[in-house]
């Protein structure tokens, strides 16, 4: 229990006294504003978790600032839509194509959408034609001419349809041995199994092209009059997997490796019956080409239980090159291993950073704020390379080193002249830019080098005819 001195009672204490008590208050004081201000970080560091969780659960997945001379991102917006799709991507104001046609023999045919959208489709003839009968009667006789037909043109819609193929092959056996031979025959697709190329393409397109389930693909097969379960359909797509989309697999590996841009990514999965008890999580790495500056894209998925480096160790072993990933030390760590590996760094990611930043801040002071700042200067660099989008290699790099250098330069130095707290969001957000600067200035020093790994996060929205392996 603290001890209560009077007024009379100080007068009379040792002046030495007083001191060695003053000092220990102000040790005491000291050491309770250490604990204070501990505990008001801990309580920001609460704070800013609470709000950004809320925002990423309930929130919209954009990263667009207010001001609308934002430059716009490629992003896949988190509000999917499934319900109301009709709703929400029709437009009953776009006019719909004339199906009615009229012309005469002297006119040339009109060219426009609708013949693009035509043409390459096989076309039935149907002839609408009225009798001679009818037409004396409506006209009487000899009284009417023929004129050019009108032609009406309506897409025809044949559902798909399932026949068995029966295989009559030719057996010939020698009369004075036991000599026999068969006639040429195709080869199965699966040996003893009724999985046929035309089936097995139509289970892949539904699975893995428009990511139907096959649960859905049992049910729709069913109607048709197959009879096959979802088990067969997944025992055909691992073993046609193994057999076939594996030596593709490999093959693109070896090309991937002639490009000297690449990019990868790494995400997390949720995957079931593998050994492990349900619900772990596992890694699907990604990589491909590097961004839209080559015209045959490579994208490659592999599958792995983990998040360490072996995996990509052994997948970018011997590559000679540039890898576009995000800060993940990983990929740090091997360029270190590996002579010939160059690492660069994502701009998006930086720039995240800061966005989350700036949404932990009472709009009506967002402006007043570094991180508002910051995020205009990145726009800045965004928005004078995507003005480079059509330029060749050699002029994109002239051009980044002109006009793009000096801005990366003015938002790197401002960034080491300001003193923040580690501990907060933009202290964190300060000290991820600081530490990539190496890899974020890579795309300065190569004109293929995409300024950010967008391609590589949305590889799969943007590039539906992707091959996975499994380690």
């Amino acid at each position: 229990m603290a001890v209560k001195y009077t007024e009379e009672q100080l007068n009379t204490i040792d002046k030495s006294f007083l001191i060695h008590l003053l000092l220990q208050q102000q040790e005491q004081l000291e050491a309770l504003t250490k604990e204070l201000h501990a505990s008001n970080e801990k309580m920001q560091l609460l704070m800013e978790q609470v709000i950004l969780g809320k925002q990423n659960r309930f929130g919209r997945s954009s990263e667009k600032m207010d001001d609308t001379n934002q430059i716009s991102f490629r992003e896949v917006d988190g509000s999917i839509v499934f319900f109301n799709e009709a709703e929400a991507v029709s437009d009953l104001s776009v006019s719909e194509p004339e199906d009615l046609e009229l012309r005469s023999p002297k006119q040339s045919k009109r060219k426009g959408k609708k013949e693009a959208d035509l043409s390459g489709l096989p076309i039935r003839r149907i002839d609408h034609y009225l009798s001679e009968t009818e037409l004396e009667k409506e006209f009487g006789e000899k009284g009417w001419k023929q004129l050019p037909d009108a032609i009406s043109r309506k897409y025809h819609f044949v559902p798909a349809k399932v026949e068995v193929e029966e295989h009559h092959i030719g057996v010939y056996a020698s009369k004075t041995d036991e000599h026999m031979v068969k006639a040429d025959h195709p080869k199965s697709l699966l040996h003893g199994s009724l999985v046929s190329p035309s089936l097995a393409a139509a289970i892949i397109n539904g699975k893995y092209v428009n990511a139907v389930p096959l649960y859905r693909l049992e049910q729709e097969f069913r109607r048709y009059g197959l009879q096959i379960t979802r088990q067969h359909m997944a025992n055909w797509c691992i073993r046609l997997g193994e057999e076939y989309l594996s030596v593709l697999y490999d093959h693109l590996h070896e090309e991937l490796y002639s490009y000297h841009v690449i990019q990868a990514d790494e995400t997390p999965v949720l995957v079931n019956h593998d050994g492990r008890k349900a619900g772990s999580k596992s890694w699907m790495w990604v990589y491909r080409s590097g961004h839209l500056y080559y015209n045959r894209q490579i994208v490659l998925y592999e599958y792995q239980q983990t998040r360490n480096a072996s995996h990509p160790r052994e997948f970018l072993k011997g590559y000679d090159g540039i890898c576009v990933t995000d800060g993940y030390q990983v990929y740090h760590t091997l360029e270190k291993e590996l002579e010939e590996l160059t690492i660069a760094g994502c701009w998006v990611h930086c720039r995240r950073r800061f966005d989350e930043t700036l949404k932990l801040i009472n709009k009506s002071h967002q402006k007043e704020s570094g991180a508002f700042l910051l995020m205009k200067q990145i726009q800045a660099i965004y928005r004078e390379e995507g003005k480079l989008n059509s330029l060749s290699s050699d002029e994109r790099l002239k051009q980044r080193q002109a006009v793009i250098k000096p801005l990366v330069d003015a938002f790197f130095a401002y960034l080491k002249n300001i003193k923040v707290s580690r501990k907060d969001k933009f202290g964190d957000a300060v000290g991820y830019a600081l530490n990539q600067e190496k890899y974020l200035r890579v795309f300065l020093t190569n004109g293929d080098v995409p300024i950010d790994n967008n391609a590589s996060l949305y590889a799969g929205y943007f590039y539906p005819h992707l091959f996975g392996k499994c380690a």
